[in-house]
């Protein structure tokens, strides 16, 4: 038997209450998405809700959300979220399924083989001491855009070994968040609406066809300029598939770089603001990490050899990950299925939030406290992994994880052996709804260490 067996009779799901006719449960999910999420576990580890006329099953049991993502993973695809974010990045593997899905990421893997950490590690590291450079002692930042500055020119650097213009950061930097805004508006609302000539539309869409035409204009420029380039780009040009013996097209390397670009960017972006915003809130913690950092890292660059000596400070992010955590994912049943003694059926949407799941009190202690030490080795509070997806699991599970780690850690230790980050007096910081909940603003003001 299965977690996603049951041996009762097979039911329906309970149906969240508040539904609205024809609206279903859309208004709450759009004004406060992150407190409807949450309180769905009240009602059931399988929970129906309705997005206008659009039914979906919210899955609330880690068990029920590993059964899908890894024990009967061929019984589901990708889900609504994925096709709507197909607009902006194609057909790469953040969006795509089944053998195509597998072929895609058996080219991309080789790009992101941990063998090559240590060289973009490097390049993380001259990005973070060129963030630390630009700051002054008791001049006031935002940590968001600071951070966002450091991961694009991270990624850029790393997928272009020439780096971006400065015109094309602008432009990203310019693009990326109302992209992002907009992807998380259409995902929940009906997709008949997104030809309408409104203004959220034709933010999105402007939006959209900026970032495709910056990358096109790199990637053309590149293709040009590439002879002894070693970077991502050259990577993806260069892949053959070792079953078929086919490369990919100049549209699907595009797709790629795209899904690339946002998930090198936006993701470790908003991880490492709210790095520095719990590290501010809790000094103790903050003492504790400057305390590694000085004895592993002391006053010189950070080397990628450091990163695994860095426990506490990748306990930090840990939790840190952990309470800021992304907000909603889906799949489809391809097929009949029932999970937890509740019937889906064939086609069926469902969903589960990664957000909701790392701060249920049934699987995480005191969970909304920000206690790195949770994730102490050997300690009984470490978290089970299937109840810590942050990245996914199974055959979709983040492919640049690794990267991930590596780019946040190389900045959170490069910052701490420079400066404390002190909140500005006077602001409340709040979570914005968006693929992974955003400061509503994050302004701390650099304090010199040494």
């Amino acid at each position: 038997m299965t977690h996603a067996e049951h041996p009762g009779p097979v039911v329906h799901a309970p149906a969240a209450p508040g539904r609205l006719p024809l609206l279903g449960h859309a208004i709450p999910l759009w004004r406060q998405p992150i407190a409807f999420l949450e309180s769905l576990r009240e009602y059931g580890d399988i929970v129906r809700l309705d997005i206008g006329t659009w039914p979906v099953h919210v899955l609330t049991s880690p068990d029920h959300v590993n059964a899908v993502l890894v024990q009967q993973a061929q019984q589901f695809g990708r889900g609504r979220i994925f096709e709507r974010l197909r607009p902006m990045f194609g057909n790469g593997i953040v969006t795509t399924d089944g053998d195509f899905h597998r072929k895609q990421r058996r080219m991309v893997q080789p790009a992101f083989h941990r063998n090559h950490i240590a060289d973009y590690a490097e390049v993380m590291g001259r990005a973070a001491e060129a963030m630390c450079a630009s700051w002054t002692a008791g001049r006031q930042v935002s940590m968001l855009t600071e951070t966002r500055r450091y991961a694009l020119s991270s990624v850029a650097e790393m997928t272009f070994s020439g780096g971006l213009s400065g015109a094309a950061i602008a432009e990203v930097h310019r693009s990326l968040p109302v992209v992002l805004e907009g992807m998380l508006l259409r995902v929940v609302m009906p997709k008949s609406l997104d030809r309408l000539p409104i203004p959220p539309n034709r933010r999105f869409d402007s939006a959209a066809a900026r970032l495709r035409r910056v990358i096109d204009q790199v990637i053309a420029q590149y293709g040009a300029e590439q002879e002894g380039r070693h970077d991502l780009l050259s990577l993806l040009l260069s892949s053959v598939d070792a079953e078929t013996g086919t490369t990919m097209s100049a549209e699907q390397v595009r797709d790629e770089v795209i899904a690339i670009m946002f998930a090198g960017t936006e993701t470790p972006a908003t991880t490492l603001a709210w790095i520095f915003h719990e590290l501010g809130r809790h000094p103790e913690v903050e003492k504790r990490l400057h305390a590694e950092v000085d004895a592993v890292v002391g006053a010189r660059p950070v080397r990628p050899d450091d990163l695994p000596r860095l426990t506490y400070t990748n306990n930090v992010f840990q939790e840190a990950l952990r309470l800021h955590s992304p907000l909603l994912f889906t799949r489809r049943s391809l097929e009949p299925v029932t999970l937890g003694g509740v019937s889906i059926p064939a086609g069926a949407e469902l969903a589960y939030s990664p957000y909701a799941l790392h701060r249920d009190p049934a699987l995480f202690r005191d969970p909304t406290a920000f206690d790195p030490d949770r994730w102490q080795e050997g300690g009984d509070e470490l978290p089970r992994p299937h109840r810590f997806i942050p990245f996914g699991a199974g055959q979709h599970k983040c492919i640049g994880d690794a990267f991930a780690v590596a780019e946040i850690l190389t900045a959170v230790a490069t910052v701490a052996s420079r400066w404390k980050l002190v909140p500005a007096p006077g602001v409340t910081v709040r979570e914005l709804p968006a693929g992974i909940p955003q400061p509503s603003e994050l302004p701390m003001i650099p304090v010199s260490r040494h």
